[in-house]
């Protein structure tokens, strides 16, 4: 990819919106772009954390692993996303895992000389920290549902999450949200088992709470899946 195809592609995202041509290209200098395959893992648990990566297409499975390989989902960043948010002014190892799910095409940035970049850019750090606050809390609100919420809430309100995050907004205020998860993702997302997620998914269906379509997609209905659980 050109720099100047990296520089357009960059300012899309929100956290570069707003910076002049010179703060812009002091980014994409230190940016390359590479492709990785279905499969492959842009980095491991553990690795030398050294960059930040730009989605400019594709899907990535954020994840942890214990020592017996189970496994926790974090997130599955897409097209728009930046990740991880935790390399910023620290050292050590990445804290995760990151699984390509489809062919991508990342932006790759170094992490110590986009730490130069803020650092001459108080605006831009702004912009960083905002994001990484956003991350917070939604990582705060998770956390909270595995502690107040029973296993049947927990996957209603991952549902709604995903709807609002990976869903397709429909004209009568629903969300499509393609079969890209399977029940053994969304159990890993908070900590379940895929046979619980699936009894809960078929009650979900036959209570009319959620609907499928052929290709088996799920139709969801935020407010009224909510109401299920106030």
């Amino acid at each position: 990819m050109e720099k100047l195809e990296i520089k357009k592609m960059l300012s899309q995202f929100t956290l570069f919106r707003g910076l002049s041509d010179e703060e812009m290209d002091k980014i994409v200098e230190i940016s390359i772009s590479r492709e990785w395959k279905k499969g492959s893992h842009v980095f491991m648990q553990d690795d030398p954390l050294e960059n930040v990566y730009f989605i400019q297409s594709g899907r990535i499975k954020i994840y942890k692993s214990d020592i017996n390989g189970k496994e926790q989902i974090v997130t599955i960043a897409k097209n728009g996303e930046m990740f991880p948010h935790v390399g910023f002014f620290r050292k050590g190892g990445y804290p995760a895992f990151s699984e390509v799910l489809e062919n991508s095409k990342l932006v790759v940035v170094p992490i110590d000389q986009f730490e130069n970049v803020l650092i001459e850019n108080p605006e831009l750090c702004i912009k960083v920290f905002n994001v990484l606050g956003e991350k917070i809390v939604d990582l705060q609100e998770r956390l909270e549902a595995q502690v107040l919420n029973n296993t049947y809430e927990q996957i209603i309100k991952l549902l709604v999450r995903l709807a609002k995050l990976h869903g397709e907004a429909l004209e009568d205020g629903t969300f499509l949200l393609k079969a890209e998860f399977t029940n053994k993702d969304l159990a890993n997302m908070i900590g379940t088992t895929r046979e619980t997620v699936s009894r809960t998914l078929t009650k979900l269906k036959k209570e009319k709470l959620i609907e499928t379509d052929e290709h088996g997609n799920i139709i969801i209905d935020s407010e009224r899946l909510l109401e299920e659980i106030i």
